[in-house]
This record gives C-alpha cells, sequence and structure tokens, in this order.
C-alpha cells in the first residue's frame, strides 16, 4: 500500500507575511514590484518540489489607516502586480509547479474569468488554479461603483452559481473537439461543441467559450472561507481548501465538517484537499531560529500591530498598550471567521494589547518556530491525525522564508516518506491527486 503523502503550497505574494517584512534587511522592499523577486521564490518552491505557488490577492488597498499613521508603515499589500498578468510570466520559468491565484466573484463575470483561467492552463501545461473568494472589503466595493459590499450570503450565493457557470463554460468543446483536417477543411467536430445556455438568478451567460477545454479539463478550484457558507460553498465545489488555524484541535473539527459535508453534493472526501496556513521560522538549531524571528518582531511598528488587530477592536490607540485589551472593544468584523478566532483567544487568555498584536501580527494564524525536526513533528501530528491533507506555507519574508523553508524542511518531510522526491504527473490535479475533470456534455450524450 502507497504510503499518504502531504501536499505543500507555498504563498509568494508580496513580501512575506510578516508585517515588517519589507523592513527586514534581507527582503527588497520593491520587490512587489520586480518580476525576479517573484521568479526566485516560484523556482526555490518548485525546487523542492511544492504542489503549488498560491497568490492571495485584492483588488484594492484593503488595509485602513487605523490608528492614523498605521498605513505608511505597513508596506503591506500595498502595490503588487496583477497576478493573472504575473502567472503567465511565471509558468514560462517553472515547468511543473501549480500556479494559483485569486479571483473575485463579485467583480468579475463568469465568461471573462473563464477564459483568462483557461488561458493560463494552456500556457502552463495544465498548471492552473483558482482560489474563489467573494471579496469582503468595502474598499474593494468603492473602486466598482458601490458604496459598501454586498451582504455575506448574496455574495456566496452569486460565488456559487458564478462556479458553476465557469465549469459549465470550461466544458464548451470536449477534448477531442479539434480535428484540424486541412484534407477536409474540417476544423472542428461540430457534435463536441456544446452551448451552455445559462439563465439564473444572477447570470444570463449562453456561450460557448472561445477557448479549447483547458488540459486539466478545469483549472483546479480552490476556495478559503471559513463561514458556514464559505464551508458549504467548499464541500460543493472546491477541490483545495485554504484555511487558517491556530491549533490542530479546531483543525481537527474543521476537516471533520467539510469532508462530513460532501457526500450530499455526490463527492468523496478524498475528491477536497484541505491545506491550512503554516508560517514555519526554521534553522539548524532553535536558538538560531528564535533570532530569526525575533529580528522581525524587532522590526513591528506598534502602530502596524494595532492595524492588525483592527479588524476585531477597531482602534485601540487610545488605551495603553501594556494592559489587558479591553473587552468591550469589539469591533467590526470583516472577515468573520478571523476575527472570532481573535475575540476569543482574548477572552481565554487576557493578554496586553502589546502581546496580542505582537502575536497576532508575528504568528499569524499558526506559526512554528524551531529546528526542521521540530517543525516536521507537528506537520505529520497534524497529517496523521485528521487535522489536514498537508499545509499552504506563509513565509514571514521572502524569497528567504521559501527558500529556509525548502533548504531545510522538504529534506526532513522527504526522510521521513511524508512528502515527495519527485513529482507526480505533469498537471496540478495530477500532483494533488485529483479525479479527472468530467466534461459534463460528453458524460450526458
Amino acid at each position: 500500500m502507497v504510503r499518504r503523502q502531504m501536499h505543500i503550497g507555498m504563498s509568494i505574494r508580496g513580501l512575506g507575511y510578516h508585517p515588517a517584512a519589507w523592513r527586514h534587511p534581507d527582503v527588497p522592499a520593491d520587490g512587489t514590484l520586480r518580476f525576479e523577486h517573484y521568479a526566485r521564490s516560484a523556482r526555490a518552491a518548485e525546487r523542492g518540489k511544492c504542489d503549488l505557488i498560491f497568490f492571495a490577492d485584492g483588488i484594492g488597498i484593503r488595509e485602513r489607516d487605523v490608528p492614523r499613521g498605521s498605513l505608511v508603515r505597513a508596506g503591506y499589500e500595498l502595490v503588487e502586480m496583477e497576478p493573472m498578468t504575473l502567472l503567465p510570466a511565471l509558468a514560462v520559468v517553472t515547468s511543473n509547479i501549480g500556479l494559483v491565484t485569486t479571483a473575485s466573484t463579485t467583480y468579475n463575470e463568469p465568461y471573462n474569468l473563464a477564459r483568462k483561467f483557461a488561458t493560463l492552463d494552456w500556457i502552463s501545461n495544465g498548471r492552473a488554479g483558482w482560489n474563489v473568494v467573494t471579496s469582503w472589503s468595502d474598499a474593494e466595493a468603492l473602486n466598482f461603483g458601490r458604496d459598501e459590499q454586498l451582504d455575506y450570503d448574496t455574495r456566496y450565493a452569486r460565488a456559487a452559481e458564478f462556479v458553476e457557470v465557469v465549469r459549465g463554460l470550461w466544458d464548451s468543446w470536449e477534448d477531442d473537439a479539434f480535428l484540424y483536417d486541412k484534407g477536409n477543411a474540417l476544423f472542428y467536430d461540430e457534435t463536441k461543441l456544446h452551448t451552455l445556455d445559462h439563465k439564473g438568478r444572477y447570470f444570463t451567460v449562453r456561450g460557448p467559450l472561445n477557448m479549447a477545454r483547458p488540459p486539466q479539463g478545469h483549472p483546479v478550484v480552490v476556495q478559503a472561507g471559513a463561514s458556514e457558507q464559505g464551508r458549504e460553498l467548499a464541500a460543493a465545489t472546491a477541490d483545495l481548501v485554504y484555511a487558517i488555524h491556530p491549533t490542530k484541535e479546531i483543525g481537527q473539527a474543521f476537516y471533520a465538517d467539510i469532508k462530513g459535508r460532501m457526500a450530499k453534493y455526490q463527492r468523496d472526501a478524498q475528491d477536497l484537499k484541505i491545506l491550512p496556513a503554516l508560517r514555519p521560522v526554521v534553522a539548524r538549531t532553535r536558538d538560531e531560529a528564535r533570532a530569526k524571528f525575533n529580528v522581525l518582531q524587532s522590526l513591528l511598528d506598534p502602530l502596524v500591530g494595532l492595524n492588525r488587530l483592527g479588524n476585531a477592536f477597531g482602534d485601540l490607540s487610545g488605551h495603553p498598550l501594556d494592559e489587558p485589551v479591553p473587552l468591550e472593544a469589539f469591533g467590526p468584523t470583516g472577515i468573520k471567521s478571523l476575527s472570532k478566532q481573535i475575540v476569543e483567544r482574548v477572552k481565554r487568555e487576557r493578554p496586553t494589547i502589546r502581546q496580542l498584536y505582537e502575536q497576532v501580527a508575528g504568528m499569524g494564524g499558526f506559526c512554528l518556530i524551531g529546528t526542521p525536526s521540530d517543525i516536521v513533528d507537528v506537520m505529520q501530528d497534524w497529517f496523521e491525525h485528521g487535522a489536514c491533507d498537508g499545509f499552504n506555507i506563509t513565509p514571514t519574508h521572502l524569497p528567504s522564508g521559501c527558500e529556509d523553508f525548502v533548504e531545510l524542511i522538504t529534506p526532513e518531510l522527504q526522510r521521513r516518506g511524508l512528502f515527495r522526491t519527485e513529482y507526480a504527473g505533469k498537471t496540478l490535479r495530477e500532483n494533488l491527486g485529483l479525479k479527472p475533470a468530467v466534461n459534463r456534455f460528453a458524460a450526458t450524450a
């Protein structure tokens, strides 16, 4: 029997996931505007046999200048390359690694998005993936003619229909529809072209797509919501789920919940992979790893730290930093699931404001600091006890954090038989161990 192995994603968005990453001496502060910055991390992740590189994305500056002056100090997610333009370029300098990015179902139309991801799949020879998001911030709404974001239920209902339409459009042409028969003047077989003719609550899309069926059939669909609506959408539509869990127990509950919902959509639990975020700080000794982390923490401006608490607590700048977080300060919840986790932590642990922002900003959802063996021990425990199918790595800073993982942690995973030494296939779908995508029209013909 072949031993089950982890799947690993590498998030290489921006300069890294620690809010002070841009101030680190090893990080090019203008890296988000330099193609080679992204290419270096992408090539490193592929060297480490990662399943995919992952680009979270927003279509606006979502960080608020709260407290006043925090935004100018942040350098975080302010300016960065548009990923649907960037990823085709990265496809050319890589060969095996999956290319996954965010695209909003609120501020796109299904036809355009289906065509873009089909094109990326062709350019990369079957390595494209779409992270389905509904967009959550009013800052994004203001860039698209709205004063505020759509309500939660509407966004998710629209997203579910959006994904269904996109998948239908990807099925417009059967795999062998194109004959290219010059002698008989037959470019395609008309019996293998299908018009979707979708008429739904949010979209009316005739089709067919003016792009051949992607090499994967369907590019891999990723979903990251942890709300009730997000979980249901993931169980119904996702091939891969990106999650944020601070503890193994929360991860286990989430894993069981999502997998348990799939049967009602006629899906097997193996049809979806769950990869929670992991922010590793690794070195050959524990002291060296802690020293690496302390460098970043020392660069964290207090205003930036307070900014990271804003969604859950609003502006705390009027409170003493070294006194407990005031329980009455719960503010607007921009991302429901993350804010809820932070609020519950405050009620449970009663940290000071400084302790909380250092933990939230520095540690992220789940941070491990130590040797390769220390970190892999925890990864293996989560993996073998029903908390995940692998991890999505969110390096503290780039490109060094990605390279540290590949050079130190990947070999330890491979030594234990927990991770591949070579890619299993040519496509992202194959490397994730997912079933081939079935063309709905061919299946019913």
